[in-house]
């Protein structure tokens, strides 16, 4: 499972990183909206760390749903998907080697969004600063392993596409509330139970992780049974 996960996941990324539209395209719209929000404030005006960390994290939520869309469309939109599901492995090996591709296309793109956040935003790093990439690492696992198995239900049609990752928003409410709080504090906000946000986080990433792992299967294969 491993092996052909990694084999799945080299492929992906190979091809998107050559292809450069797919990441390029949720870079820019991540980076468009930290830049329109920046614009909201007046001159010399402060914007809230809270307000920052909720930019960071819209920019990561849309840029996330381009990237599985990319990463799911790569077979979808070529007829290759029965391929991937006569691979003689179980089929959440898909969602696996998918998910992880995910995480890390999602991460390289926050890497720059941080950045950006400290020019465009006016904001400043904290002591705080590890704790919020600890907060960060446990949210991308969770809306990716989400964002992959959406990613598979929306292949098919481009209306149903945009329509059933709107699903993505509220789903991953509490996740969000974990990472714009943590990054708050990063960005020299209130600090206040920080330790219960990498709790919940840990907590909704096993209950997104496990459900995801079990439907992927039945979603993936079934227009193909």
């Amino acid at each position: 499972m491993w092996r052909v996960s990694s084999a799945l996941i080299g492929k992906d990324l190979s091809l998107l990183f050559v292809r450069g539209s797919g990441l390029v395209q949720a870079l820019l719209l991540g980076l468009l909206l930290i830049f329109v929000f920046s614009l909201s404030s007046g001159p010399g005006d402060q914007i809230s760390p809270q307000t920052a960390a909720t930019i960071f994290w819209v920019s990561s939520l849309f840029c996330q749903v381009l990237i599985f869309n990319q990463l799911y469309a790569l077979e979808e939109n070529h007829g290759q998907r029965l391929a991937l599901l006569l691979l003689p492995v179980m089929p959440q090996t898909i969602w696996l080697a998918k998910s992880i591709a995910g995480f890390l296309l999602l991460l390289t793109a926050q890497i720059c969004f941080l950045p950006a956040c400290l020019i465009f935003l006016g904001q400043m790093i904290s002591e705080h600063f590890f704790m919020a990439i600890c907060g960060l690492v446990l949210v991308d696992i969770g809306i990716s392993a989400l964002g992959s198995l959406l990613g598979a239900v929306a292949q098919g049609q481009a209306a149903r596409e945009s329509l059933l990752s709107i699903l993505l928003f509220p789903l991953l409410t509490p996740l969000l509330l974990a990472g714009i709080s943590l990054h708050t504090a990063s960005f020299g906000g209130a600090a206040t139970d920080l330790d219960q946000w990498l709790m919940l986080a840990s907590a909704f990433d096993a209950i997104f992780v496990s459900v995801s792992f079990v439907l992927f299967a039945f979603i993936y294969t079934g227009d193909e049974s």
